[in-house]
């Protein structure tokens, strides 16, 4: 419980109708859900005003309404205040309410468009291995030390955000490494937060639906190093050619790191394959379970993350070489006849290059790679064809199928996947609607040593069709047909 009057601190208030010293038990953006002493928050949608719901809310039980313009109808007894902009207000009084939980934890935000699940998540593994209590807020999962929380988002509404924080700070965690994404950036989520540091890994072609040009989705990413503050550290990925260009506007310490020219912190890949990474980091050589140049940067990041927060060098490097793959993230099983099956969460034309290059760095090239892709319905539609033709150039065989197809016709995505395939390739690409066929075709199309690379959906255990989300898990379909082949 607070006071309105505390809740509202930094909120932009404009006006106000009712009394501002009165108790508020909750907030909340979504009328259905409202409970009595709320307040709640009326946000514009891009298909639905929250305007239109205050007076359900009010029956609910809301006392307080928080808006951006005054209804028409007044009730006695209830608290308008009217702000500029509800979801810049919404991440203040958040903040707020839950007494500022980022300020009592040095939270770190990840952002970029490849490696911020794998960033972060191994960056919690990492301090719970060295016994540090922390919290992980992620696409995949959210954790508060060792309890996992379901994720619906990569960044969550500032009412979840804070509530997991304060959690955290609950249970005593020290640090919290966080999922940043674009969209959260834009719609102002993650205001009012207080970062002790931010990591940029990589920015490519992805969310244009959203942000519309390629410069508009950069600046979304930047905003976040704009917004961080002078004791923080940004750290930054110098081999892409982006990355100066998001930290040049900071005011938090400047850190830089890559594979290649000059950097803060520096790796140097000795070895490549499937049992995993030889790496020299910082002048000493250190074997990771994990596979790939990209993931190479992944755990350079990680080390400088750590390495920047005050921990121990030969401690973290320590740590690092125990780390394991994240769930989804190249992500393989062998059959009983030595097919290789690869599951990964490539659904952007960058993270699909970086698994078929690491495939083909390692493949000896005595064996087929099959790879079995689709791309998202009501999602960036600019990236079907690019992905495509980026299958075809680098695998021997390409099932173009679907992923998770949400309102959209599956056979008008891979149409337009299609689109991208050139002539000369064409006959190496088919086509199979069903995903779960296609896995099993390609199972059934490889032989001893073949690798099958089924990219898209990573640890998702289900695909949206027609708004419904329907059980599937790609690993497990794949372990399922690969038993299947000497049952």
């Amino acid at each position: 419980m607070q006071l309105l009057k505390e809740v509202l601190y930094k909120a932009g208030t404009e006006e106000v109708i009712g009394n501002t010293n009165v108790a508020v038990y909750g907030i909340s953006i979504n009328s259905r859900e409202v409970k009595p002493g709320e307040m709640y928050v009326a946000l514009r949608g891009t298909n639905v005003d929250g305007h239109a719901f205050i007076l359900d809310a009010i029956e609910k039980g809301a006392t307080s309404v928080l808006c951006e313009v005054m209804p028409d109808l007044i009730q006695a007894g209830i608290n308008y205040i009217k702000v500029k902009n509800t979801y810049l207000a919404l991440s203040e009084v958040c903040a707020n309410f839950y007494h500022h939980p980022s300020s009592s934890l040095k939270l770190v935000g990840i952002t970029g468009t490849n490696g911020k699940t794998t960033t972060a998540t191994l960056l919690y593994k990492l301090f719970r291995q060295l016994n540090i209590r922390c919290g992980l807020i992620s696409t995949v999962e959210n954790r508060v030390n060792d309890t996992v929380i379901p994720a619906t988002h990569t960044t969550p509404d500032p009412i979840k955000l804070n509530q997991l924080l304060s959690m955290m700070v609950l249970e005593e965690c020290e640090y919290c490494f966080m999922e940043v994404s674009s969209h959260a950036v834009v719609q102002n989520r993650i205001g009012g937060l207080e970062f002790a540091g931010g990591v940029f890994t990589n920015i490519t072609h992805d969310h244009l639906d959203y942000h519309k040009t390629f410069d508009e989705y950069l600046k979304a990413k930047k905003k976040f190093f704009d917004g961080l503050p002078e004791s923080a550290f940004a750290l930054t990925n110098t081999d892409d050619k982006n990355g100066t260009v998001m930290v040049q506007n900071t005011h938090a310490a400047k850190k830089t790191y890559g594979l290649h020219g000059i950097a803060d912190f520096r790796c140097r890949i000795i070895e490549n394959n499937f049992s995993g990474l030889l790496l020299q980091i910082d002048n000493t050589e250190v074997l990771c379970k994990l596979i790939g140049a990209f993931n190479a940067y992944n755990l350079l990041a990680i080390y400088a993350t750590a390495v920047s927060l005050g921990l121990d060098k030969q401690r973290v490097l320590t740590a690092l070489s125990m780390l394991e793959s994240v769930n989804g993230r190249f992500d393989y099983v062998v059959s009983g006849s030595g097919i290789t099956g690869i599951v990964d969460y490539a659904h952007t034309p960058d993270a699909l290059n970086n698994v078929l290059s690491t495939i083909n760095e390692i493949r000896t090239r005595n064996e087929k790679v099959i790879t079995v892709v689709g791309c998202g319905g009501n999602r960036d539609t600019t990236k079907r064809p690019v992905m495509a033709h980026i299958a075809c150039e680098m695998s021997d065989k390409v099932i173009l199928t679907s992923d998770n197809p949400r309102n959209e016709d599956p056979q008008t995505i891979i149409e337009q996947m299609r689109a991208g395939v050139p002539a000369h390739l064409s006959a190496k690409v088919m086509a199979i609607t069903d995903r779960n066929e296609a896995i099993r075709v390609a199972c059934n199309l490889a032989a001893a040593g073949d690798i099958i690379l089924i990219a898209g959906k990573g640890h998702e255990t289900y695909q949206e069709i027609k708004g419904v989300k329907h059980p599937f898990d790609d690993k497990k379909i794949l372990q399922e047909n690969f038993n299947n082949l000497h049952a």
